[in-house]
């Protein structure tokens, strides 16, 4: 008996319930993982009493937790059974634990639960991009992540919007608790998602083990490469943020220059969910690997914008467009290329490691950048992730001729 994925499947199709419950459990985990992230700040400094200090402490140990938590989960996800476990437990684990931070009533509490619910996000991501992997024919990759990445990004613009409704109704703390909702809701569509996906055949179970070396072969190992390069380059974008607040504040108050500047962010989000399906689509035309390098391109331009600089709003929206259609794409093409050039057997162990990348870069990238915006100037600090934009732009270009 056949199951619906496997008659789409059959028909060529790449749009089937499967892939539509995987970019529905991204759109309400973004949801639900974005409402404690908007209201922690206010949780730990405001109602906890706590420092910013704390606030850094936190947000640095769960992100480098969830770094090495996706390395691991690579290694759970090389197997096509325990991938499906992994990921329905952790989209739960991180719903249940990121919405008990409400109930916290010191901050060490704070960072525990924080810590264990990014762990566990860390852990499902390779399981998640692995299904999605299993679901389509490789001729639509682009396409299946496009449409998971638009749906992710979706969210990042529902979460904190709705945290914003949900505090002014019935207060922080309850806004965090009431966040297990939609993070439960994703748990489901993760499920769902599983039911419409043609079960994997029995085979002996290997011992987990982190595959590095045996990853880093051939075109795929360039391609790690020029994706490393340019996660350098990737910082946070709180750090966009903080430049275009900088640039607006002369003759406008802090406020007002602070309200324009995340206006900014919301059109980077805006283009990003609206980029990621059409690069999809031009990544199974063309190859994601080029798909890739004009998206890599388009973050040069922007930082070499943000690097200029500008005291107006449209001076500074090219600059922010730039990147969030940069974003769109390569967060799209980089998990359809890797997916490609993977053997299946280390399918798991490869976005594995490109999420660990993912992360250890964007951690490096924003504190190198932070460290010369405030030591040396922010034009040096973008001129730096410009460069490294430059490096990873001529090793995709390599990887890409490669064959």
């Amino acid at each position: 008996m056949t199951t619906v994925e496997e008659e789409t499947r059959d028909e060529g199709a790449w749009f089937g319930p499967g892939v539509a419950g995987i970019g529905t459990a991204s759109f309400f985990a973004d949801v639900g993982h974005e409402i404690p992230t908007a209201l922690l700040p206010s949780l730990l400094t405001g109602t906890l009493g706590a420092s910013a200090s704390t606030l850094g402490l936190t947000e640095g140990v769960s992100d480098g937790l969830a770094g090495v938590a996706r390395l691991g989960g690579g290694a759970l996800a090389d197997d096509p059974n325990r991938r499906r476990t992994v990921a329905v437990g952790g989209y739960t684990t991180t719903a249940v634990l990121a919405a008990a931070t409400g109930g916290a009533t010191a901050a060490w509490q704070v960072g525990l639960l924080r810590a264990g619910a990014w762990t566990a996000r860390g852990l499902r991501v390779p399981a998640r991009n692995a299904l999605l992997a299993d679901i389509v024919p490789p001729s639509a990759y682009g396409r299946a992540y496009g449409f998971e990445r638009a749906m992710d990004n979706l969210g990042a613009v529902v979460g904190p919007l709705l945290a914003i409704v949900l505090v002014g109704a019935v207060g922080t703390r309850w806004a965090i608790a009431v966040s297990v909702v939609p993070g439960l809701l994703a748990a489901l569509a993760i499920i769902y998602a599983i039911r419409h996906t043609a079960k994997p055949r029995q085979q002996e179970r290997e011992p987990i083990r982190i595959k590095v070396k045996p990853v880093l072969q051939g075109r795929l190992g360039w391609l790690m490469a020029g994706i490393s390069a340019f996660e350098l380059g990737n910082c946070a974008a709180t750090l966009l943020i903080l430049r275009a607040t900088d640039l607006l504040s002369p003759g406008r108050s802090t406020d007002s220059a602070t309200r324009l500047a995340i206006g900014l962010y919301v059109a980077y989000n805006v283009a990003a969910t609206l980029t990621s399906v059409p690069a999809g689509h031009h990544g199974d035309r063309r190859g994601a690997t080029r798909t890739l390098t004009f998206g890599v391109a388009l973050f040069a331009l922007a930082y070499t914008l943000f690097a200029i600089g500008g005291t107006t709003v449209l001076a500074l929206a090219p600059a922010f467009i730039a990147a969030g259609v940069g974003i769109g794409i390569v967060e799209t093409a980089q998990h359809a290329a890797v997916a490609a050039l993977a053997p299946e057997t280390l399918r798991g162990s490869s976005v594995g490691l490109l999420a660990a990348v993912q992360s250890g870069g964007n951690l490096a990238a924003s504190a190198i950048a932070g460290i010369l915006y405030s030591a040396v100037s922010p034009s040096w600090a973008f001129g730096f992730l410009a460069a490294a934009m430059v490096v990873s732009l001529g090793i995709l270009l390599a990887t890409a001729g490669r064959r």
